[in-house]
């Protein structure tokens, strides 16, 4: 393969990985991949896929898809909020570029995932939202943690892009890189 190792957002829905995603991209003149985005092109509704056939299935178009994309380079791409934290997709997809993981605290995240509606979200269904946030930022914490951090809470697309420029430019050494363990 030429070209530029892939550049990796991961890290919980409403942290900013698409939009982020987007911007970055047009930074550094690379193609942009939004994961969720090519499941639903190829596949219907995310909500429909969990109702009909269930999150391992999802979980299975993600690992075909991370398989897909790291057989590429010169990309950005966003993925969905599980995607990495499932081993297989990591072992294949993160040693096809760096990782970076936006982050949000609570607050931020529940209230961008409001904006854009609850029901796309299915991990969030039912009646408290705001809780099950909660619980899966717990839940995800430690792996999470895993991934080099971008901080998103009250930071501009402008300046989180800057800041993963600025990472780009020093390389991370191999031992510091995410395993799947």
């Amino acid at each position: 393969m030429t070209g530029a190792p892939n550049i990796l957002l991961t890290g919980f829905m409403g942290t900013g990985k698409s939009v982020v995603g987007r911007a970055l991209a047009a930074a550094l003149d690379r193609e942009f991949v939004d994961t969720d985005h090519r499941i639903v092109d190829g596949n219907g509704p995310i909500p429909a896929i969990f109702a009909e056939r269930g999150e391992a299935a999802f979980r299975g178009l993600e690992l075909e898809l991370a398989r897909e994309l790291a057989a590429r380079t010169d990309l950005v791409v966003a993925t969905g909020g599980g995607m990495l934290l499932q081993p297989a997709a990591l072992d294949v997809l993160g040693g096809a570029g760096r990782v970076f993981c936006l982050a949000a605290t609570p607050a931020p995240i529940i209230e961008r995932v409001l904006a854009d509606g609850v029901a796309d979200r299915p991990l969030l269904s039912g009646d408290e939202p705001e809780l099950r946030v909660g619980e899966l930022l717990a839940e995800r914490a430690e792996r999470y943690r895993s991934f080099e951090q971008i901080p998103t809470d009250g930071r501009t697309v402008a300046e989180i892009v800057a800041d993963i420029v600025d990472r780009l430019e020093t390389e991370r050494p191999e031992t510091e890189r995410p395993r799947a363990d």
